[in-house]
């Protein structure tokens, strides 16, 4: 008779599930200027991989929804350690994103960030074709020490 596996199997299974759900995980944010109404409204901040991993890129997912049909702009990133301005970056809008954004999308950006230190917090702007600003939310993450290892 053949030894039974069904417990390590489901035990890797197990593991492998819970490695991957924490490779991904939603932020909490808040808009920079609280009252404001943005004419784009995030919806959710995700973070792939989270915690961000030492010298890798990290994407960063925002969910949002607007009433206006957005045929271009840039999306306006800086990266705060405490009161420390570290890193700031500037991308087109439409390489994030498909363009004309209008209704419900997704915008992308990817970053490497610097390691000095554990946590950050991270603000980003949507800016219009006329620099008006669309969005701008802000929210914290932590860089790990060590890289995430796939269950094989």
């Amino acid at each position: 008779m053949a030894p039974n596996h069904r417990p390590r199997d489901l035990l890797l299974l197990a593991a492998a599930l819970l490695l991957s759900a924490s490779c991904a995980a939603a932020a909490d944010f808040e808009y920079c200027k609280k009252g404001r109404h943005y004419p784009v409204k995030v919806r959710g901040v995700e973070i792939v991989p989270d915690p961000v991993v030492r010298g890798e890129p990290a994407t960063f997912k925002i969910s949002a929804s607007t009433d206006k049909t957005i045929t271009k702009g840039k999306l306006v990133v800086d990266v705060w350690y405490f009161f420390f301005h570290v890193d700031s970056e500037t991308h087109d809008l439409c390489a994030g994103t498909p363009c004309p954004a209008t209704g419900e999308f997704e915008l992308t950006s990817e970053q490497t960030l610097p390691s000095y230190t554990r946590s950050y917090s991270l603000q980003m702007k949507l800016m219009g074709d006329k620099n008006e600003e669309l969005t701008c939310i802000s929210f914290g993450f932590s860089i790990g020490f060590v890289t995430p290892v796939a269950v094989m």
